[in-house]
């Protein structure tokens, strides 16, 4: 009886609706498939059950399966009694086809007549095509669709502010809004509306029903439980910013730091920046973290004159800083994570970008708190000064800076610097001689560079190697006195110079001089190892005119030494001070 009450209101409104479905035609939307071989095989599958199956390729891209067209009141009656008699999804909708491109199921365009109407099969002799007991498929978005745009539109009218500038606040979460939080449903948010929608297999319309509301909202707010997203107002630094609360808890004050460790092993920390500064205060900050172990060498950076925002990646660590000046006060935050983690976190970072502010006039006093050299240590932990790997001498060879050392400061480097600073990288290396030469990635003006004196002075005579013995522990080079031993290596060899002198390792590489200020050569590194060992004030220098003759091989034109007399002991030191370059090797 439901059955015949069904056909009879069916042919009813085909009759009356007949007119109207030539100018107003919809249809009632199944399924939607990734491909068109899955879309292909589904509607194959519902053609044998139903003679008015079609199907088109939408703008997302997917594959809509549909039946119809129908006039507006057909589809609504077709779609409630076939839901309610559950031989299509609980899901389905109804869609005006605006969002449809090509025609392919059957064969033909998307403007082709209308088919006239079908004979409407009785419910009893339709196979279903659905499980007894049907389950969404997670993986898949499900349709939202429960109003038409103008209903949407009439029940977003319905919404008060802070309910619109949640939806932006769940748009930007999602990674679909980029703009302010003010909500105005401009082109910005349609638009971003209309990614959401065409992301979770929706027409994208750029009006959310109410449905699609609740969805996006309920996503939201599970993520935002799951981190724990709270806002924290931090009075005595003067900063107000959301946090991941179930990630990170407060640990301490270290001015100019406010510490939120890891939380259950999250691997995630946050450390807010607060003091009192000008410019200057925040240059020299913008410098200083860069030092940090908890800010890895690759990444973007960008400072301004009232900001900076320095990105940091490596295989296991990551982190993002951004800082600001603002009425005498130097305020941000740093969040260092795993990279992991970087789908997770990047919503945790824009939910800390949209939402840090300073506030009030404070800022944190250097002598607010006082530790003792165990707790300080233990609370910098990761922000430890990167040291570099190794670090050697060099000396300037021409007046564009470039640079000449020992090839022992080249092991395995991802990054090589000058005077801790400079960027630098290899014009050409000579294992042979063990010497490579450094081309600085700026323009430099050294204050002196290496004149070479090519013949080899008598033993005896007094030398002095200029270097930093004690690697990046000092700011400047020292120089080391002594005296050359030999003419030639121990073994006759011509292009090397036997000194006698009590050097450290930080001094290989640089230039060894005359009492006269000439380049007699570069200091070796000591051999390690082997089955002879040599007095600890033995060394041995690459000889000058070795050393100038490679270098012109490779176009660079060596000063020639021209003969003068001994300099006072000042004048040397300030020359040899002059030429040599620390040389750093990071990993």
């Amino acid at each position: 009886m439901r059955q015949a009450i069904f056909l009879l209101g069916l042919l009813t409104a085909l009759v009356f609706g007949a007119a109207a479905m030539a100018q107003d035609r919809v249809w009632v939307q199944i399924e939607a498939q990734p491909t068109l071989r899955e879309g292909e095989e589904r509607a194959r599958a519902y053609a044998g059950a139903f003679p008015d199956v079609s199907g088109f390729q939408m703008t997302s891209g997917w594959y809509a399966i549909l039946l119809g067209p129908y006039g507006p009141d057909v589809a609504r009656l077709r779609l409630d009694s076939l839901r309610a008699e559950r031989l299509i999804p609980s899901d389905s909708f109804i869609a005006d086809g605006r969002n449809f491109r090509q025609q392919f199921w059957p064969a033909g365009q998307l403007g082709a007549p209308l088919p006239p109407p079908v004979a409407i099969t009785p419910l009893d002799d339709i196979p279903s095509l659905m499980q007894p007991d049907p389950q969404p498929d997670l993986a898949q978005p499900q349709p939202l669709f429960d109003e038409t745009p103008a209903e949407a539109r009439a029940s977003e009218s319905l919404l008060t502010l802070a309910e619109r500038q949640d939806l932006q606040r769940a748009l930007q979460w999602f990674g679909f809004y980029a703009a302010g939080i003010d909500g105005a449903f401009g082109a910005g948010t349609r638009t971003s509306m209309a990614a959401w929608q065409e992301a979770n297999a929706q027409q994208p319309t750029g009006i959310l029903t109410t449905a699609q509301r609740r969805s996006l909202m309920q996503g939201y707010e599970s993520a935002q439980a799951e981190l724990g997203l709270e806002t924290i107002t931090e009075a005595e630094a003067g900063i107000e910013i959301t946090l991941p609360t179930a990630l990170v808890a407060f640990e301490r004050y270290e001015p100019p730091f406010v510490r939120y460790a890891e939380k259950d092993g999250s691997g995630v920390r946050v450390i807010l920046i607060s003091e009192p500064g000008d410019q200057a205060t925040l240059y020299g900050l913008y410098d200083m973290l860069q030092t940090l172990e908890a800010v890895p060498l690759d990444g973007a950076r960008e400072r301004r004159e009232t900001s900076f925002t320095i990105e940091g990646r490596s295989a296991d660590l990551a982190s993002h800083t951004h800082v600001e000046l603002a009425q005498g006060m130097v305020k941000g935050f740093m969040l260092i994570w795993n990279p992991d983690d970087d789908e997770r976190i990047a919503r945790v970072l824009t939910a800390m970008q949209s939402s840090f502010r300073p506030i009030g006039d404070r800022a944190l006093d250097p002598g607010m708190v006082m530790m003792d050299a165990a707790q300080r240590g233990g609370l910098t932990t990761g922000l430890e000064v990167r040291r570099p790997a190794l670090s050697r001498s060099g000396f300037y060879i021409d007046a564009q800076g470039s640079v000449l050392t020992t090839v022992e400061a080249l092991q395995s480097c991802r990054r090589i610097t000058l005077d801790r600073d400079t960027e630098a990288e290899v014009a050409f290396r000579d294992d042979t001689l063990g010497i490579a030469v450094l081309r600085p990635r700026q323009p430099l003006a050294p204050q002196s560079y290496a004149s070479f004196q090519g013949a080899a002075l008598r033993p005896g005579s007094e030398i002095a190697v200029a270097g930093y013995s004690y690697e990046d522990q000092l700011p400047a080079p020292t120089l080391t006195f002594g005296a050359l031993d030999g003419a030639t290596g121990l073994n006759g060899e011509p292009d090397l110079r036997r000194l006698t002198l009590t050097a450290l390792p930080g001094d290989a590489g640089g230039p060894v001089l005359s009492t006269s200020g000439a380049v007699l050569g570069m200091l070796l590194p000591k051999a390690e190892g082997g089955a002879r060992q040599l007095p600890a004030e033995v060394g041995f220098a690459a000889a000058a005119d070795a050393l100038a003759a490679r270098l012109a091989q490779e176009g660079l034109s060596p000063r020639n030494a021209t003969p003068t007399g001994a300099l006072a002991p000042e004048d040397l030191t300030r020359l040899g001070m002059g030429m040599t370059v620390l040389v750093s090797c990071w990993q």
